[in-house]
């Protein structure tokens, strides 16, 4: 993962992430970073690069031509190696509050712009021009924005694999599950009176993992209130959706793998929104709760994409939101742990972006450029090759399922969808995710390759809409 900060003081940021843990990270290619200095795209022969703001004020605002140009230079960069163009966060007590959550979507892209304004600001016009994201990390003033990149920087390189020794810190440190840390402690055993609990001594790694869960959720219950209500509405959520494990497992993995904003979790009923993709999905005990449910998404929403897991909520969505296209699924689970041993006789790998063209032109009646686009920027779409040619391909969609399995004519029934799918499936299982799938009720052929494939098939139907 790369980092660039458009910055005025470069060796400000550079002397604070080049050092520790970031610093080992960089040096050994998990993250990338790069301090690019604003001043150098001025065209003032003193490198100025602010000037007094239109309609009189206090202070100086950043110009909007060094700051473009500054950004266009590593758009070009990032483009010139089959990349896309990147998200664009500006640091400013105006954005959204950053948390955890952010934390993580941020952590799966594959390059990140920091935007550090100085000054009263930077001049309105180059960030509408550029800016993709409003970022605040708390509500008071700093005098410039490269604190507030470095702390996001650090938050989200954490959770990059490689990044930390131990793969298992990032996962279970502060608020993970919304959860504050347990207490810990170390040598000695005794220090001015204080002894260490009883409980992490006795080498019953059992009795201290559910000790050390008790601390977190009295600690989080006892400090931060609002965290609590979140762990408690997962558990919630969890509960309800695991009745009828199958047919919610796109719900769950959204929720499990940290990529969902839950926006209602309780025992009759759960709202979660996948960020990765945009879409509200839902499930309802009853219609009454349905409704509630439904009334908590956002009217207004420009291509707005719902997943209903019952009719009434189908026929619902539709009626609020004026939607026409319903695609009428149902979920495909792959339950056990172990991997498939994969056809040594095909060539599989991760497609780059020399085959978008490709790929688009037998799948466009499904997917626009720009999401397959994203999908293979995101190394999740891969190909079998075959006499030098790209015989089929298949991937992991947004929301965490596999998909866009297609196979060219003049390939198939040579086992190549079949390869295909084992191989999404053992990447999946290397993710530790659980591989599922959506098919098309009226996709036989897809249906029998699931059953070949020790997939079982929910009964209940998942309904797609838009």
């Amino acid at each position: 993962m790369n980092f660039h900060i458009l910055t005025l003081f470069p060796e400000m940021v550079t002397g604070g992430l080049n050092t520790s843990i970031l610093g080992r990270a960089a040096q050994n290619g998990h993250i990338g970073l790069e301090a690019v200095n604003i001043r150098d795209f001025t065209k003032n022969k003193h490198k100025k690069v602010d000037d007094y703001p239109y309609g009189g004020g206090a202070g100086m605002l950043m110009q909007a031509q060094p700051v473009f140009d500054a950004f266009k230079s590593v758009e070009e960069k990032i483009i010139s190696r089959g990349g896309k163009s990147p998200r664009v966060i500006y640091v400013t007590p105006q954005g959204k509050v950053f948390n955890q959550q952010m934390a993580q979507e941020l952590a799966q892209e594959q390059d990140l712009v920091f935007l550090c304004g100085h000054y009263e600001g930077i001049d309105e016009r180059v960030l509408q021009a550029v800016v993709t994201d409003y970022v605040s990390i708390g509500d008071y003033v700093l005098t410039g924005g490269e604190l507030p990149a470095m702390v996001m920087i650090d938050a989200v390189s954490r959770l990059v694999p490689g990044v930390l020794k131990n793969e298992e810190s990032a996962e279970f440190e502060s608020f993970h599950d919304n959860l504050l840390e347990y207490p810990q402690y170390t040598r000695p055993e005794v220090w001015q009176g204080a002894e260490v609990p009883e409980v992490l001594l006795c080498g019953d790694h059992a009795k201290v993992d559910r000790w050390r869960l008790e601390q977190s959720e009295a600690r989080t219950r006892e400090r931060r209130p609002d965290l609590y209500e979140l762990y408690a509405r997962k558990g919630r959520a969890l509960g309800y959706l695991q009745k009828r494990k199958l047919s919610h497992m796109d719900m769950l993995e959204v929720i499990r793998r940290g990529q969902g904003e839950l926006l209602y979790g309780a025992e009759d009923g759960v709202l979660v929104r996948d960020i990765p993709s945009g879409a509200y999905m839902l499930s309802a005990a009853d219609e009454d709760m349905g409704e509630r449910l439904i009334s908590l998404i956002p009217r207004g929403l420009k291509n707005g994409l719902y997943v209903a897991h019952q009719d009434f909520l189908k026929d619902s969505l539709c009626r609020r939101f004026g939607c026409s296209v319903i695609n009428s699924c149902v979920q495909a689970v792959y339950t056990r742990k172990t991997p498939w041993e994969e056809a040594a006789a095909y060539d599989i790998r991760p497609l780059d972006l020399s085959w978008l063209e490709s790929v688009y032109g037998q799948y466009h009646t499904v997917h626009d450029r720009a999401y397959l686009e994203e999908r293979i920027s995101a190394g999740m779409m891969y190909g079998v090759f075959l006499e030098g040619k790209l015989a089929g391909f298949a991937g992991i969609h947004a929301e965490g399922s596999m998909g866009m399995l297609e196979v060219a004519e003049e390939f198939r029934r040579r086992g190549i969808g079949e390869a295909l799918e084992k191989h999404l499936i053992n990447r999946m299982l290397e993710r530790g995710w659980v591989p599922f799938c959506q098919v098309f009720t009226d996709n036989e052929a897809s249906v029998r390759l699931q059953e070949k494939l020790k997939l079982r098939i929910g009964r209940e139907k998942v309904y797609w809409i838009s």
